[in-house]
């Protein structure tokens, strides 16, 4: 029965209507298991041979030191991407098949998925590494293999377990930022917890049973949860809530702009993938941090990640206008809508975010005042160049959205792949990188921000003419962005 409903998804696969498509975005996502495969396997030589050549550490406690840190990003970026793979699965139940033999599929397809066993990528080729370059006892690193790999496991199967739970996932990722800044500090030795326990599976004899055993429990529980949801009109149906009727009065004198902006905002409030979209412009507040604190840290590469301080609501919503209303656009466009108020409502969330994001980063002035100029002038480029780029951009970007959904909120998917999105990408990061870059080498940092604001400016003055452009592709695209709605939905 496997292999027979492996060939009917083959089957589909070979006869969508979308066949192309489908398989450039295969050998995409082919290309990127490669190309991830590929870091893996040289994270663990350099893992390796940094740990044991030139810090004279033991690599393997430099791993299970920081393992607990990456055990729980893996736990967050899969509750935010990873979607358990039961669309497939749905025709099949209304079939006389056996409700367990499709479960068994569904629980089989998960164990085999790439963020599975792909971390073996890293796992063997650093394993080998211990045995016969460090010659670390054979059996102690092949239990530590098999408690790492459960980790992994663990982790896949609480994430379905956790779906629809955003509040235990948030506070369980605050606690342990929390601790991992007091580790940072000293204040706790958590990391040397972390690297007592993961280095027991080395050292003690099954230690490494403690996590095997864990995620074979919580694989059971998984499998008891999807198979008591198993069904049409339980597991597979919409979430149902009670109404409740929002109005900001104040935006009433904006006009229709002002019941769009309305919309947009009862959206962020109730939609899971919306949410999502501001808890990931939170956090793109923080990513200068990766880069802030180098001084070494080249120009083009700080206001990379100046971009995305002030512009992490923009470049996560922006671009997936129109999809956030893929769910009735088809309807919509059946209406007497004034496309240009509709745009501009969204431009109008993404102007006021950027503003906020501009003034929330003034704490980056612990950096240095040219670190804070650094971000000034990204924003004003965000403000009157950027936010029409993304608006352009998501006129191309076909990719319905699940509002129910947080794993397709980042807008993956085979009509998210365009070309001219790509194209779009070059004004929006690398000409802005680069005139700040030379303009700050050749004159200075003050130039180098003016030159980005007159940038700004200029969008600014421009928008009426800049907004006729976008509303006019907007209309061009209307019917192959409303056929691949339909599609998705």
């Amino acid at each position: 029965m496997y292999i027979k409903l492996l060939s009917l998804e083959l089957k589909h696969f070979l006869r969508n209507p979308q066949f192309g498509v489908n398989l450039v975005m295969k050998l995409l996502m082919a290309f990127t298991y490669f190309w991830i495969g590929a870091m893996f396997v040289g994270m663990a030589l350099v893992l390796y041979f940094i740990a044991k050549e030139e810090g004279g550490q033991d690599p393997l406690r430099i791993f299970s030191k920081y393992f607990l840190y990456y055990a729980v990003l893996d736990l967050v970026v899969r509750y935010f991407l990873q979607q358990m793979p039961t669309q497939n699965i749905k025709p099949f139940l209304a079939q006389n098949i056996s409700k367990k033999q499709l479960v068994n599929y569904t629980v089989l397809r998960i164990f085999l998925h790439f963020f599975n066993w792909g971390y073996l990528l890293f796992m063997l080729p650093f394993c080998a590494l211990l045995i016969f370059h460090g010659g670390y006892s054979v059996p102690g690193v092949l239990m530590f293999l098999l408690g790492i790999m459960a980790v992994f496991y663990f982790n896949n199967f609480l994430n379905i377990l956790l779906n629809k739970k955003n509040a235990v996932l948030f506070s369980v990722a605050a606690l342990v930022i929390a601790l991992g800044t007091l580790d940072y500090y000293g204040f706790v030795p958590f990391s040397s917890y972390s690297e007592a326990f993961f280095y027991s599976f080395y050292e003690i004899p099954g230690a490494f049973l403690i996590t095997v055993v864990l995620a074979g429990l919580v694989s059971y529980l998984c499998y008891r949860a999807i198979l008591g949801n198993f069904y049409l009109d339980k597991g597979l149906e919409l979430e149902k809530a009670e109404g409740k009727t929002e109005d900001i009065k104040y935006l009433r004198r904006f006009g229709t702009i002002g019941t769009f902006i309305n919309n947009d905002i009862r959206l962020l409030k109730r939609s899971k993938a919306a949410k999502v979209t501001m808890y990931m412009s939170i956090a793109f507040l923080f990513y200068g941090l990766l880069f802030f604190n180098d001084m070494y840290q080249s120009d083009f590469m700080k206001l990379f990640a100046a971009i995305f301080v002030t512009g992490g609501f923009m470049m996560m919503f922006g671009q997936r206008v129109p999809a956030w209303d893929s769910s009735y656009y088809p309807l919509m466009m059946t209406q007497q809508v004034p496309y240009k108020k509709f745009l501009m409502a969204k431009w109008s969330l993404i102007i006021l975010s950027i503003f906020i994001g501009m003034i929330l980063s003034t704490a980056y002035l612990y950096f240095g005042w040219e670190t804070y100029l650094t971000i000034l002038g990204a924003g004003l480029y965000n403000l009157g160049v950027n936010s029409y780029l993304t608006l352009l951009a998501g006129a191309y970007n076909k990719q319905a959205i699940d509002l129910n959904s947080t794993a397709k909120s980042f807008g993956g998917g085979k009509n998210s792949f365009n070309m001219k999105v790509l194209l779009i990408a070059i004004p929006q990061m690398v000409l802005p990188m680069a005139v700040f870059a030379t303009v700050k080498y050749f004159i200075g940092m003050y130039a180098a921000v003016a030159a980005l604001g007159l940038l700004g400016a200029a969008g600014f003055m421009l928008r009426n003419y800049i907004f006729d452009f976008i509303v006019n592709v907007y209309k061009t695209q209307k019917y192959s962005t409303l056929e691949a709605f339909k599609k998705e939905n």
